[in-house]
């Protein structure tokens, strides 16, 4: 069984790896990376972690209304679509 990227892990990248202050680490996975005061460089920093961690690609140009909560969705998309090992 494939396991899924969790919101925790995603919000634990972003402070450990992105720049996010701890303290203003969201509640809610509605908000965007603007949202949060990270930028372009957080995700592209972002986008290499998914592709290296999990292959799943990321767009390219970082959407401006690209929630959390849907790039969590795209990660966890990609990786329900391979095939169990």
């Amino acid at each position: 069984m494939t396991q899924l990227w969790t919101a925790d892990a995603l919000l634990d990248f972003l402070v450990e790896e992105a720049g996010l202050p701890p303290a203003d680490r969201p509640g809610d996975l509605g908000v965007t990376l603007l949202d949060i005061g990270l930028d372009s460089l957080a995700y592209l920093q972002l986008s290499a972690q998914v592709a290296g961690s999990f292959g799943v690609d990321l767009p390219a140009e970082m959407p401006e209304d690209y929630t959390l909560a849907e790039i969590l969705a795209t990660v966890n998309a990609g990786l329900g679509e391979r095939e169990p090992v």
